[in-house]
């Protein structure tokens, strides 16, 4: 029987990426699927990718999946993954929180509108979501919930500062930082109730539709590029153990293969010693 048989889960920015490979992960191993996203159909966004596509993949290998086109910027159609997500299997178990909405460039010119709306995506509907879910995964003392983070999490810490290109990703690290924090947060009021909860981000640049079209890397065979199947492993560990080896942890995908002994070597985040790990900046992490 596979692991996760009977488990019912959300994944948002579920039509390309991460999320496509999360969703049929989770499906393979037995947990019926809601998918969100935007992209209902190919067609309807630059990028290759849409919810059809991927509940087409997961039925197709004999798994169970809806879509749920939706803007999780509006409330309402977070409260709609929910109850779609109940009226289709039931309450959900698994909770995987990656759709994010990403501006990046100086923020002297970047709109309050794209700010507020990248919150209300990134952040504000992890919130609402985990909120939504929580009561049915406590009253039954069983659940996961994984958030996915982002290298960006990390400030550069105090000055002086190298004469290096900026990246422009401000906006974006404050709202994964904030991510990470409100993990850990979360994870310290729901541990009793047997509720794990976690974050994860990438040790390297994921070959994402998303990633090559914005040129962060040139494809799968750049040396900063990471193995697509190491993220949906990752999180497949996270949802699978037990609960005091999940909750509040904030880490990166190469650094839990690693240590499951699951990849023999590996590279970037939580990998190199030199290099920090969590987006929470100490005395010892700054700059001298």
């Amino acid at each position: 029987m596979a692991s996760l048989t009977g488990k019912v889960a959300i994944v948002t920015g579920a039509s390309r990426g991460i999320g496509a490979d999360v969703a049929r992960m989770l499906a393979r191993e037995g947990a019926r699927l809601v998918c969100c996203a935007r992209t209902e159909r190919e067609g309807q966004h630059p990028l290759e990718g849409s919810l059809a596509r991927t509940v087409e993949e997961i039925r197709g290998e004999g798994g169970e999946a809806v879509a749920v086109a939706v803007n999780l910027a509006r409330e309402e159609d977070c409260e709609r993954v929910v109850e779609t997500t109940t009226e289709a299997f039931g309450p959900a178990d698994i909770l995987i929180n990656n759709a994010a909405v990403a501006f990046f460039g100086p923020t002297t010119e970047l709109p309050t509108s794209r700010w507020l709306a990248s919150w209300r995506v990134t952040v504000h509907a992890t919130f609402l979501l985990s909120k939504l879910v929580l009561p049915a995964m406590v009253e039954r003392g069983w659940g996961r919930i994984v958030n996915v983070t982002s290298e960006s999490a990390i400030g550069p810490g105090a000055a002086p500062y190298p004469g290096t290109p900026l990246i422009g990703d401000t906006a974006y690290g404050a709202q994964k930082a904030a991510i990470e924090r409100f993990t850990q947060g979360l994870a310290e009021e729901v541990y009793p109730a047997g509720v794990g909860v976690a974050a994860i981000a990438p040790s390297l640049i994921v070959p994402t539709p998303g990633a090559l079209a914005n040129a962060q890397i040139t494809g799968p065979e750049d040396p900063r590029a990471e193995d697509p199947a190491y993220m949906p492993e990752a999180i497949r560990m996270l949802v699978t153990d037990e609960l005091d080896r999940v909750a509040g942890r904030v880490l990166y995908s190469q650094q839990l293969l690693l240590e499951k002994g699951l990849i023999e070597s590996g590279g970037g985040l939580g990998v190199d010693p030199a290099r920090r790990v969590t987006g929470y900046v100490t005395a010892s992490t700054l700059r001298t």
